[in-house]
């Protein structure tokens, strides 16, 4: 059983120091206008740790025009 607790607390702080990051980033500044700038700032804080060792993650997406 403890070993689900300590994995817990480790995620929950990989997740916090990702949301630190997104913050240096200036990422919460604005509403993202798009889908792939909200899927930066969820990237950013789930690669945690990482985006100090260099990884910046970007996402890019098209969403489909309504025709008419």
């Amino acid at each position: 059983m403890r070993f689900g607790s300590i994995g817990g607390v480790l995620v929950v702080i990989w997740l916090i120091i990702g949301a630190i990051a997104a913050g240096q980033r200036g990422y919460y500044n604005d509403d993202p206008d798009n889908c792939a700038e909200a899927g930066t700032v969820i990237v950013t804080i789930v690669a945690g740790p990482l985006n100090y060792l260099g990884v910046n993650p970007k996402i890019n997406c098209n969403v489909p025009q309504p025709s008419q």
